[in-house]
């Protein structure tokens, strides 16, 4: 089953329930098969990590943890404040995406 959602990799995004509730980033990755999104400098926890190649030091490093998508929506371009997505067709027949609060294109 295909899952259809109104966000995408690369939007603005302000989380809107949780202990994160009000930060504001931008999404960073979509892991539609859970229906999560990882949103940059939200939701950071701390996580050990052996040494490796990539990292020889280890230690404790901090990263995103993921999101449901549920608690994120979409930052309206004109306002700043929260808003579901639509879908408009343009004069030349082509689709995009616009914010329901103001109208604007996303």
């Amino acid at each position: 089953m295909n899952k259809k959602f109104k966000v995408k990799k690369g939007d603005e995004v302000i989380v809107i329930a949780g202990r994160e509730k009000g930060k504001k980033g931008k999404i960073r990755e979509m892991i539609t098969d859970k229906s999560r999104v990882v949103v940059e400098g939200v939701n950071m926890v701390k996580r050990h990590q052996k040494p490796s190649q990539a990292n020889p030091q280890g230690g404790i490093v901090e990263k995103e943890a993921s999101l449901h998508v549920s608690n994120v929506a979409l930052i309206d371009p004109k306002s700043g404040k929260p808003t579901r997505a639509g879908y408009k067709l343009s004069d030349n027949g082509t689709k995009q995406r616009i914010a329901r609060r103001s109208g604007e294109a996303v």
